[in-house]
């Protein structure tokens, strides 16, 4: 969620787009989910991978794809040593950023609750869950990929890898039941294993970009090869779910015998699940592919993904400070046309927000 202002030379349209498309959804599926009358996709069930599932593993393609390119950047300009310290640097600032958006779990209420909890008692109880939200995420995952986000494209695939298969490994021992029980948010401490196939996907992805010269119509000619890797990444991560048995197909509930089952296979945000990351990590790339299809060989545009895309990291601090206005008279249970005038209003002011510090060139980034 680096970003620099719109006009700043060598952006990439695509890029921008996408991302403001990821902002945009993430806004939507955020607020409409608490919403009964909008259809189930658009909410998180932890049993498959509905439409709102694939938001968040976008954030890490459209942050994987930036990472090298700003990486590669710096370690020609800086050295191999700036540059990984800055790195490290934007992660301890997102932590601390998530730390303020998303606090601690559970609290005390006297001093004397406090001693009895104690310092071992704070450790397990307080980064159980609400912190590997994501930022904390994002940032964990970035330095989880550090030494090979400028490796050779095998390396990184290789990387991914064994990534994963430690995340299924430490998952059978034992990381499957304690996410499900806890429950952890989106893979918990171990996420990071996971989360690194779409971030490493959108490095691959830059590179498919860079070999065209990041110029106009040159990068179109990538998408076919883009879109082949999603058709493959898809294909592969809805093998592995059907590993123990044939799983429905995605945005395709369960059926109501097998809804709450969960398995080392299943895809599940919850969990960080393999399965989930690898489909989710090939959608992604062919909604990439779409963008730059329509931006980089017609050179169409949204203006408000641009304004979301640009100033990334503000758009997605804005939805927690309008929606508790918003939301105070709009119950669960409103109808379809009152909840979406509602859904409306809230969108319409965060976009209002972010075209404000847009116009005003004033844009938000670690």
């Amino acid at each position: 969620m680096d970003v620099e202002p719109s006009t700043s030379p060598g952006r990439i349209a695509s890029l921008d787009q996408f991302r403001g498309y990821t902002v945009a959804a993430m806004m939507f599926v955020n607020f409409a989910g608490g919403l009964n009358a909008f259809h189930s996709t658009f909410r998180h069930h932890n049993t498959y991978c509905s439409y709102a599932d694939t938001i968040m593993p976008q954030f890490f393609f459209a942050v994987g794809f930036s990472y090298r390119l700003t990486f590669l950047r710096r370690l020609a300009t800086l050295g191999r040593r700036a540059a990984s310290l800055a790195v490290v640097r934007r992660a301890l600032g997102l932590i601390l950023l998530g730390f303020v958006l998303y606090h601690l779990d559970g609290r005390v209420k006297t001093w004397a609750e406090l001693k009895d909890l104690g310092l071992g008692g704070f450790l397990t109880t307080a980064f159980r869950r609400e912190l590997c939200q994501t930022l904390v995420q994002i940032a964990l995952t970035s330095v989880w990929i550090l030494p090979v986000v400028a490796a050779s494209a095998p390396t990184r695939v290789l990387y991914l890898i064994g990534g994963a298969i430690l995340h299924l490994t430490l998952s059978w021992w034992f990381y499957l039941d304690y996410a499900w029980k806890t429950p952890v948010i989106d893979g918990g401490w171990l996420g990071i294993l996971s989360w690194a196939i779409p971030m490493l996907v959108g490095t691959l992805a830059y590179d498919a970009i860079a070999a065209r010269d990041l110029a106009g119509r040159a990068r179109a000619s990538a998408v076919p090869s883009l879109l082949g890797w999603a058709a493959i990444l898809m294909l592969a991560g809805y093998g592995l779910a059907s590993m123990l048995v044939l799983a429905p197909p995605p945005f395709t509930p369960p059926a109501t015998s097998m809804a709450k089952v969960v398995d080392l296979w299943t895809m599940s945000q919850r969990t960080g699940s393999v399965s989930y990351m690898t489909f989710a990590a090939g959608f992604s790339l062919a909604v990439y592919a779409l963008f730059v299809a329509a931006c980089d060989a017609f050179g169409a545009s949204l203006g408000v993904f641009r304004t979301f895309g640009t100033n990334a990291l503000a758009a997605y601090i804005a939805p927690t400070l309008v929606e508790g206005a918003v939301r105070a008279y709009l119950p669960r249970d409103a109808p379809l046309w009152y909840a979406s005038a509602g859904t409306l209003l809230h969108l319409t002011i965060c976009w209002a927000l972010i075209r404000y510090l847009e116009k005003n060139r004033i844009f938000l980034k670690l």
